[in-house]
């Protein structure tokens, strides 16, 4: 029996490592976590491939960050996020094949969502696209065409951008594939003053008081002069 169950396990064992060196084999480069999950694979055709973690050193000033994400097809693909050196989520990104697409989100070092961009990407897989064509300075559309889809993506959707530490709206943008359709500010409300405004008077009403400077009891009864 003892003798039984070591064949079954070294076959067992035999069987993983075959498995493992096919996996592998397909790679040109990789490496592997602590976990033991394949991270950075490139493909003998040398695209990049499967979960990738992306370490930008410190430069000339400017500090490092952390990306991590997928790729596919050699490009980036699905959520991608970026850290600080500290471990602070510094931004949310979504691509669909190396173009950015749907809503990516920017933080503060402190943590505060500072900026908000929506994204329209281009599939590749899909062989066309309808497009806008707007008019010139009206920003208004005037026709549509059909182009042959590319792997990169534009401004398409609103743009919101907020004050760090609190949170305020600052400002929206109104994009439609690369245009400018709307710009905003949020309407700033407008408080009362409480003290009278001083009526500013007419040469008639500046006579009638001279002329009725030491009289107790004058009454002007709407007549400019008199």
């Amino acid at each position: 029996m003892q003798l039984l169950s070591f064949k079954k396990i070294s076959l067992t064992f035999i069987i993983v490592v075959f498995l493992c060196s096919s996996n592998f084999a397909q790679y040109k480069s990789f490496k592997l976590n602590t976990q033991g999950d394949t991270l950075n694979a490139i493909k003998e055709d040398d695209q990049k491939v499967g979960k990738w973690v992306i370490e930008t050193p410190e430069l000339r000033g400017e500090p490092g960050n952390t990306e991590e994400g997928m790729y596919k097809k050699g490009e980036k693909d699905g959520y991608w996020r970026k850290y600080s050196t500290q471990g602070d989520l510094l931004a949310v990104e979504h691509y669909i094949l190396g173009g950015k697409d749907g809503l990516q989100q920017y933080f503060t070092y402190l943590g505060d969502l500072i900026q908000e961009e929506n994204w329209k990407g281009y599939n590749p897989d899909a062989p066309y696209d309808t497009i806008a064509v707007y008019g010139t300075g009206s920003g208004e559309i005037i026709d549509f065409k059909i182009v042959k889809a590319a792997p990169y993506s534009v401004k398409d959707g609103e743009w919101r951008y907020y004050e760090p530490g609190t949170g305020r709206l600052l400002r929206t943008e109104q994009w439609s594939r690369n245009n400018l359709v709307k710009p905003n500010a949020p309407k700033v409300l407008v408080i009362p003053d409480d003290k009278p405004k001083k009526i500013e008077k007419t040469p008639e009403m500046l006579q009638w008081e001279q002329k009725n400077k030491n009289k107790k009891g004058a009454l002007r009864d709407g007549r400019t002069s008199g």
